[in-house]
C-alpha cells in the first residue's frame, strides 16, 4: 500500500491500524450476528415455553367447564324434573346455572339426542343433535370437552345473538393465502358434554354447553396477563397472544394502528401451510399485523384430530435486537480506546527504528550537497546497524569514484568539443536525407509490399470465382474477397496519390446504405467484440451525389479510429440526420475513448501527423479523409475533450443530388 508524502512512522502506524480495523470490522459483524442469533435464540426459547403456558390456560378454561357441565348433570333435582317431564322448571335451572358460571349457552338433550330443552332459545327444541360427536360420546355415559367449529345454523339455534358475535368480516392482511370467501359465519367452540344418569346408571338425557371463543378475549388476557404480566416496551405491550379459527384472528390481543384488537386479520401463508397443511408446530420471527415478532404457533384440533384452528403466542423482537445494538456499542467502544491505545504504543516503539533512519537521511543530504567524508555512525547490530555500515562503504567507493570521474570528465571533454561541430553538420544533413528517404521508402514499400500480393489475392480469387458453381454459398463470399481486395488496391493508390488526388466516381447514394455497409464489414472484428455500436439513423433522408467507395472509406477510417481510442471497448454511437436548412446532411460518429488534446485537434487533418504509437499509423487517414470530404464539397469537423471522448461529424450537401437529378 503507498502513503505518499507520509513519514515512515505514519505509514508503519497506518499500516497497523489498517490491520487492526480490519479485524475489528471483521470481529464487529461476527460478533454481532453472534450476539443477536444468541439473544433470539434465548428469546424463542422462552416464547415456546410461553406457548406451553397458553396451552395449559386454554386447557384449563375447557377443563373448567367440563367441570360445570359435569356437576350440573350430577344434580338430583335435574334428574328428578327430567322423570317428571317439568321442562319449564328444568329451564329455569339451566338459565340460573348458565349466568351463574358464564356460559354461552346451555341445553339439554333426552337419551336420544334430541334437544328437549334451550335455555338461551326456548322455543328452538326437538332437533337432533345425536350425530355431534361430543354429544355421541356423552351419550355412551361419560363426560368430554373439546373445541368445535360450530356451523351458522347451529348457533342460530342457540340464539341470534351467538351467531352475530361469531360473524366476522375478513380484513385484507399482507402476505396472507389467498381465500374465496370474505367473512368467517361460522364459529369456535370450547364445547362440553356429560350424562345425565340417576342413581342406577340410566341414561337419562345429555346436557351440553360451552362458550363461543370469537370476540372473547379472556383466555388470551389471561395468558399476556400470566405470561408477559403486562410488560410494555416504549409504550408498546411485548407480549401477545392468539386464537385463530383455521388462519383468522377471532381472539387476540395485538393491536391495530389504531389501537383497536386486531379481529378480522389472518396469518401469514408461511405460517398458514406449516400449521394448517402440515400439521406442524412454527416457531421463527414473524411480521405479526404492524410490527416483527419472535413467535410460536400450535395447530388445535377438535375431537377428530381435525386442525380447526392456531394458538399463537409473541414477543417483540425490538428489545432483544436493541439490547444486541447496545451490547455492541460498549464493545466498539472498548475496541477504540484499544486502538487509540496501541497507536500511543506504536508511536513510540517505533522511535527505535525512525531514529537511525533519521540520521542516514541527514547524512545522504550532506553527501548530496558533495561531502562525501560523512559517515554514520553504528550504533545497533540488527537491519538498521547492517544498512549503516553498507552506508558508509558506499560513501567511501563514491569517493573514489568521483576522483575518477573527475579525471575521466577532464579527458571527455575536449573530445566532446572536438565532435560537436563535426555532429552538427552531420545531425542537419541527416534529419533533411531520412525525411525524403522516409518518403520514397512509404511509396516504395506500398506499391511493392501491398499492390502486388493484393494483385494476387484478386487473380487467385478471379480464379476460384471461375471455378466455383453460382449456386455454392462459397460464390457470395468469393465476390466479397474481391470487392473488398479492389477496395484495398484503391486505397492505398489514394495514399499514393494523396498530393494528386483521384476525381471520385459521382452517383446518387443513400447515406445510410454507405453507413450500414461500412459497419457491416467491420463491426464483426475482433477489437468490435466489446463495442457496443448504437444507430440513430435518419428515415427520412435525401439522396446525395458522391463516391461510394470513397465515403465508404472515410467512415471506415474514422469508426476504426474510434475502436482505437477506446482501446477496443466502449460505445459508439452513429447518428444521421437531416440539417435544420435541409441543405446537408449530418453523419456523426461518437465514441466514450480517451478524447483528443486541444492542441491536436487543429493538426488532426495534417498529412503525416498522428498521435498513434511508433509504428500504429502512418498519419495520412484523416488527411485522406479530408481531402475526399472536401472533393464532394462537404466539411468534417471535430468536438473533443481529453477523457471524455471524441465526435467527427461530416456534413456532406443535399443540392449536388437534386441538380443531378
Amino acid at each position: 500500500m503507498k502513503f505518499p508524502n507520509l513519514s515512515l512512522r505514519t505509514k508503519i502506524i497506518l499500516s497497523f491500524l489498517v490491520i487492526i480495523l480490519i479485524g475489528g470490522l471483521l470481529a464487529h459483524y461476527f460478533g454481532s450476528q453472534l450476539v443477536k442469533n444468541t439473544l433470539i435464540s434465548q428469546a424463542q426459547t422462552k416464547v415456546n415455553h410461553d406457548l406451553a403456558s397458553a396451552r395449559m390456560v386454554y386447557n384449563e378454561k375447557l377443563n373448567d367447564i367440563k367441570a360445570i357441565i359435569s356437576l350440573t348433570a350430577a344434580g338430583e333435582s335435574l334428574h328428578d324434573d327430567i322423570k317428571s317431564g317439568n321442562l319449564q322448571t328444568i329451564c329455569q335451572d339451566l338459565t340460573r346455572a348458565r349466568r351463574e358460571y358464564g356460559l354461552e349457552f346451555l341445553t339439554l338433550t333426552d337419551r336420544s339426542g334430541i334437544v328437549i330443552v334451550r335455555c338461551c332459545n326456548p322455543e328452538v327444541v326437538g332437533d337432533d343433535q345425536s350425530g355431534d360427536a361430543i354429544i355421541k360420546w356423552a351419550m355412551t355415559g361419560g363426560e368430554l370437552a373439546h373445541t368445535q367449529i360450530i356451523p351458522r345454523a347451529e348457533l342460530l339455534k342457540e340464539g341470534e345473538d351467538l351467531a352475530k358475535k361469531a360473524y366476522i368480516q375478513f380484513i385484507p392482511t399482507p402476505k396472507a393465502a389467498e381465500r374465496p370467501e370474505d367473512s368467517e359465519t361460522s364459529g369456535m367452540m370450547l364445547k362440553a358434554a356429560a350424562a345425565v344418569v340417576d342413581a342406577s346408571d340410566t341414561l337419562l338425557g345429555v346436557l351440553y354447553g360451552g362458550i363461543l371463543l370469537n370476540r372473547n378475549y379472556d383466555i388470551v388476557d389471561q395468558v399476556k396477563e400470566t405470561v408477559y404480566k403486562g410488560e410494555k416496551y416504549k409504550g408498546i405491550e411485548t407480549g401477545t397472544a392468539t386464537i385463530f379459527q383455521q388462519d383468522l384472528r377471532i381472539s387476540t390481543n395485538v393491536r391495530n394502528i389504531n389501537g383497536t384488537r386486531a379481529i378480522g386479520t389472518r396469518v401469514s401463508k408461511e405460517v398458514n401451510t406449516a400449521v394448517l397443511k402440515e400439521g406442524k408446530s412454527w416457531n421463527d420471527r414473524a411480521f405479526v399485523v404492524n410490527d416483527w415478532y419472535i413467535t410460536a404457533y400450535e395447530p388445535i384440533r377438535d375431537i377428530e384430530d381435525t386442525i380447526i384452528g392456531i394458538l399463537y403466542v409473541g414477543t417483540l423482537e425490538q428489545p432483544f435486537l436493541d439490547v444486541a445494538s447496545r451490547v455492541m456499542a460498549t464493545f466498539a467502544g472498548i475496541a477504540l480506546l484499544c486502538v487509540v491505545l496501541l497507536v500511543v504504543i506504536l508511536y513510540f516503539s517505533t522511535g527505535r527504528i525512525i531514529n537511525p533512519l533519521l540520521k542516514m537521511v541527514e547524512a545522504t543530504q550532506k553527501i548530496s550537497q558533495g561531502d562525501l567524508s560523512h559517515t554514520v555512525e553504528v550504533t545497533s547490530k540488527d537491519e538498521v546497524g547492517y544498512l549503516a555500515a553498507s552506508f558508509n562503504k558506499m560513501t567511501e567507493d563514491l569517493r573514489a569514484a568521483n576522483m575518477e570521474l573527475v579525471n575521466w570528465g577532464t579527458t571527455l571533454e575536449k573530445k566532446v568539443a572536438q565532435r560537436t561541430k563535426e555532429l552538427t553538420k552531420m545531425q542537419a544533413s541527416l534529419i533533411q536525407s531520412e525525411k525524403l528517404a522516409s518518403l520514397g521508402k512509404l511509396s516504395a514499400g506500398v506499391a511493392h509490399e501491398i499492390n502486388n500480393p493484393l494483385g494476387g489475392i484478386l487473380i487467385y480469387s478471379h480464379l476460384l470465382l471461375e471455378d466455383t458453381p453460382k449456386d455454392s454459398p462459397q460464390c457470395s463470399n468469393l465476390k466479397k474477397i474481391i470487392k473488398e481486395t479492389s477496395r484495398c488496391k484503391d486505397i492505398v493508390r489514394g495514399l499514393l496519390e494523396f498530393a494528386r488526388p483521384k476525381d471520385p466516381e459521382m452517383s446518387p447514394l443513400d447515406i445510410n446504405a454507405i453507413v450500414e455497409k461500412s459497419l457491416y464489414i467491420i463491426e464483426d472484428q475482433a477489437m468490435f467484440q466489446n463495442i457496443i455500436i448504437e444507430r440513430h439513423l435518419a428515415t427520412d433522408l435525401p439522396l446525395i451525389v458522391g463516391d461510394g467507395h470513397q465515403l465508404q472509406q472515410v467512415f471506415m477510417n474514422i469508426i476504426l479510429n474510434a475502436a482505437e481510442a477506446m482501446d477496443n471497448k466502449g460505445s459508439l454511437t452513429l447518428r444521421t440526420r437531416l440539417s435544420s436548412n435541409s441543405r446537408q446532411i449530418d453523419i456523426q460518429f461518437s465514441d466514450t475513448g480517451h478524447g483528443i488534446l486541444e492542441e491536436d485537434v487543429k493538426r488532426l487533418f495534417e498529412p503525416f501527423f498522428t498521435t498513434k504509437e511508433v509504428g500504429k499509423g502512418t498519419g495520412l487517414g484523416l488527411a485522406i479523409s479530408y481531402s475526399i470530404i472536401r472533393k464532394h464539397q462537404g466539411t468534417i469537423e471535430v468536438s473533443s475533450q481529453a477523457g471524455e471522448g471524441a465526435s467527427f461529424a461530416v456534413k456532406l450537401p443535399v443540392e449536388r443530388a437534386n441538380d443531378e437529378e
